[in-house]
């Protein structure tokens, strides 16, 4: 009786479960969307969230058992019909003629949305605004300040230089020409003072002296306007030049001569033709001459008069500061490297050329230019010397004899340039012809051509003999 009551009992309880089931479905089917409401309205959870954090439930297993059962349910009406839903409102975007690069995916209600992978871009140190990355730039401007500054320093240290020496012997220079500072532009000769010729070279020119035509005084300074050539002059010191060339008449007697520092001498007799002619290397012994200067002489006779006692003096004070003394008739300027097969003689004329350095050694003051003037005195006291000069008759003899042998020497070269001239070019004409005989592919025209060459060379090489006629008796 018992277990009749027991099994009605669970008949009830099951009929009751099943009936409370029926109804909870009618409500669910009736709003469908009241889900999603309730996940708009509460509570705002991404799908992330969702999967990584389940919401925890406080049901019972007897209600988890219930929502299991009408979850199969549900599967269960999914499978008998289809719900229609609309139309994505946003699926023309998804047209690829129109819009490219358009990620399907990540559509609205479609797929997660992904975050843009951001990078910052690492800018390189050289790039970054930083005065550390200018320390090249600042360096060249600061080196392009102290060149400028130098430039400015140097220029005008030469032209206070410049100006303090033709203060010094401007009235000696007037004394001894009617012209001085003639600038030569100009058809009537006029008075003037120095021209500038660079930032480190002053000239002047004067005449109207007897038995000169005229003196050019050239001012070489060093390049204190550049500073390589300053930082250089600190290694290896040098000193500022006065190089006076004087032009004498043309009755002057023929010789060559010069007293150098031996350190200059030997490059002198190698760029000067007159020097490298007529001139050889001398003893000094029995001048009273330093043992640093070296003498190149053509005949002993002018040396002697030359070399005075006034002159020995002047070179044993000035040791220092003499460079050399030219004197010579044959005077054409240095050797242009580019002009050494010259068929004409060069342009020849009684020159004496001095160079003086000026004392300091490259540190020059302007009270150091007011020392200069015994060496102008030397100047005018070797010009009015040299013009008085008279060879004797052997001195004469040597002189012409020197001369002639010159002439006749370069005459032979220029003989000897000249035929190699022409010999290359019948070379060169003799190749153009054989090369245009050759190109015409005619074998008997290039054997009469060979022959023909072949006969002219035989009877170029024959000697040659003169046919005497003889009168009859």
């Amino acid at each position: 009786m018992k277990t009749k009551h027991l099994i009605l009992i669970g008949l009830l309880v099951l009929g009751y479960i099943t009936a409370a089931k029926k109804v909870k479905d009618a409500d669910f089917d009736d709003n469908e969307f009241a889900e999603f409401e309730d996940f708009d309205e509460d509570e705002e959870v991404t799908l992330d969230e969702e999967a990584d954090f389940p919401a925890e439930s406080d049901d019972t297993p007897q209600q988890q058992a219930t929502d299991d059962n009408n979850d199969d349910d549900e599967e269960e009406d999914d499978d008998e019909g289809t719900v229609e839903t609309e139309d994505d409102e946003f699926d023309h975007f998804a047209d690829d003629d129109e819009f490219e690069g358009f990620d399907k995916d990540t559509r609205t209600g479609k797929g997660k949305s992904v975050e843009p992978d951001l990078k910052i871009a690492k800018v390189p140190i050289h790039l970054r605004t930083n005065w550390d990355s200018f320390y090249l730039e600042m360096l060249m401007l600061a080196g392009l300040g102290v060149y400028f500054l130098n430039f400015l320093a140097g220029k005008t240290k030469n032209s206070k230089l410049a100006q303090a020496w033709f203060s010094c012997h401007k009235q000696m220079l007037e004394e001894n020409f009617t012209i001085v500072g003639d600038d030569g532009q100009s058809k009537e000769p006029t008075q003037g003072g120095l021209m500038k010729e660079s930032e480190n070279v002053y000239t002047i020119w004067c005449s109207g002296r007897v038995c000169v035509e005229g003196m050019l005084v050239e001012l070489k300074l060093i390049k204190r306007q550049d500073l390589i050539n300053v930082m250089s002059n600190l290694l290896k010191p040098t000193s500022d030049q006065l190089v006076i060339k004087v032009n004498m008449d043309q009755a002057t007697e023929k010789f060559c001569m010069c007293v150098a520092n031996k350190k200059v001498a030997g490059k002198l007799q190698k760029d000067y033709a007159d020097l490298a002619t007529f001139t050889e290397k001398k003893s000094l012994d029995r001048y009273n001459v330093p043992s640093s200067f070296q003498l190149l002489s053509e005949i002993g006779e002018a040396t002697s008069l030359v070399l005075d006692k006034r002159v020995c003096q002047a070179l044993d004070s000035f040791e220092t500061q003499i460079e050399y003394i030219h004197i010579s008739d044959q005077y054409s300027g240095p050797k242009n490297q580019y002009e050494d097969n010259q068929t004409k003689m060069p342009e020849v004329k009684p020159t004496i050329v001095f160079c003086f350095n000026v004392a300091g050694k490259g540190k020059t003051k302007t009270t150091d230019m007011e020392s200069m003037k015994p060496l102008l005195k030397l100047v005018f006291y070797l010009v009015d010397k040299v013009a008085r000069i008279a060879l004797s008759k052997e001195g004469k003899q040597k002189s012409d004899k020197n001369r002639q042998k010159a002439e006749e020497s370069f005459l032979k070269s220029a003989h000897a340039q000249r035929q190699e001239a022409a010999q290359l070019r019948r070379e060169e004409k003799r190749r153009q012809e054989k090369e245009r005989i050759m190109n015409e592919e005619d074998p008997d025209k290039a054997r009469k051509w060979e022959e023909r060459q072949n006969k002219q060379d035989l009877k170029r090489k024959q000697p040659r003999t003169k046919m005497l006629k003889m009168k009859g008796m």
